[in-house]
């Protein structure tokens, strides 16, 4: 049909009441299957569009999610890592009729503007947050304001809901296969040290290293920003003080120490074993391909959504406990380490 439907005509075409049609489009749960069905291919096969505006009166939802990003905009088009959290986040949305809606910025004062135009007058039914430092002010100001929210990475407040994998468990995993190639002096190169995630993976190299009775060379630890330019830069000092091996926390950061590596006159995996992090496409299309951690992060993306979703069906003055998903993480094996060549 041409012109816009009202919800009289809806009901006209459904045989039923304008107050059923009501309740079916705001999802109230006391319509009989077949007439919610009858209902719903009425309105999918005339193209009814409800108005936006007057539903969230009835409902005090807007059918919107916020996806919060505090780090540069430059590293969400940088980082692999963030298209595909985001595709695991709009699978989800799209499967429950809800739009996104995308916050980036460079700089403090673009979060607190952001937080005071959309989320704090109430734009959104909930907000995602991914790679927050653990000192970020928002996550205090979305608990003090009780907004919905879950974050995809732990967070160390116990009234914070979140997904991850045991980044701890997966860096020691890393780790220990390097050893167990007879590396002794195998380097690491970290995200920001003030992210969780970060420590957690540091935390991780930190207990391979002493289960096995290495010592922990400071000399050795190295931080980077996540960008291909901080894991050339940080493989070079670690190549200064004799590493054999080098542990990457991100895909990009990895491809940046093959870069280092082969600017040294050195070769992977014959004289340094790289392994990284992520396991998107570029560390198997690189040379040599990347053995990597494999984190599901479309995975962590959707079940964030369906988290924050499930949050939003329960009574906001509902006291209930945070709730934590923890996803596995498994090490892909290619030419990057030696294992598969004998070095």
């Amino acid at each position: 049909m041409n012109r816009s439907l009202t919800l009289e005509e809806i009901a006209k075409l459904s045989g039923v009441s304008r107050s059923t049609v009501s309740r079916v489009v705001n999802g109230h749960p006391n319509v009989r299957a077949q007439v919610r069905e009858r209902v719903w291919t009425v309105i999918h096969e005339t193209g009814y569009q409800p108005h936006a505006a007057a539903r969230s009166l009835v409902t005090h939802r807007t059918g919107i999610l916020g996806v919060i990003i505090p780090e540069a905009v430059t590293t969400l088009f940088t980082d692999p890592f963030f298209p595909h959290l985001l595709c695991g986040i709009t699978k989800t949305c799209n499967s429950h009729q809800y739009h996104l809606l995308l916050s980036l910025f460079n700089d403090p004062a673009g979060q607190e503007e952001m937080y005071r135009r959309v989320v704090h007058s109430g734009h959104l039914d909930g907000v995602l947050v991914a790679s927050t430092r653990v000192d970020d002010p928002l996550i205090g100001r979305l608990l003090e304001d009780h907004v919905p929210f879950v974050m995809v990475g732990r967070h160390p407040d116990n009234r914070v809901c979140y997904v991850d994998v045991d980044n701890a468990a997966a860096a020691r995993m890393a780790v220990e296969h390097l050893i167990r190639l007879g590396h002794r002096r195998l380097g690491i190169i970290t995200g920001p040290r003030s992210m969780t995630h970060v420590q957690d993976r540091l935390q991780g190299y930190r207990q391979a290293l002493e289960a096995h009775r290495l010592p922990v060379d400071e000399a050795l630890i190295g931080e980077g920003d996540y960008s291909e330019m901080s894991g050339t830069v940080g493989a070079r000092q670690l190549l200064s003080h004799s590493a054999t091996a080098i542990f990457s926390t991100s895909a990009m950061v990895a491809v940046g120490v093959l870069k280092a590596v082969r600017e040294a006159g050195l070769r992977v995996p014959q004289d340094v074993a790289v392994v990284g992090f992520d396991d998107v496409p570029i560390t198997s299309a690189v040379e040599p391909a990347l053995t990597t951690v494999r984190q599901p992060i479309e995975d962590m993306g959707s079940m964030a959504a369906e988290l924050l979703l499930n949050l939003l069906k329960s009574p906001q003055d509902e006291q209930r406990p945070a709730h934590r998903i923890i996803l596995p993480a498994q090490l892909v094996v290619r030419d990057s380490c030696g294992a598969l060549h004998g070095k």
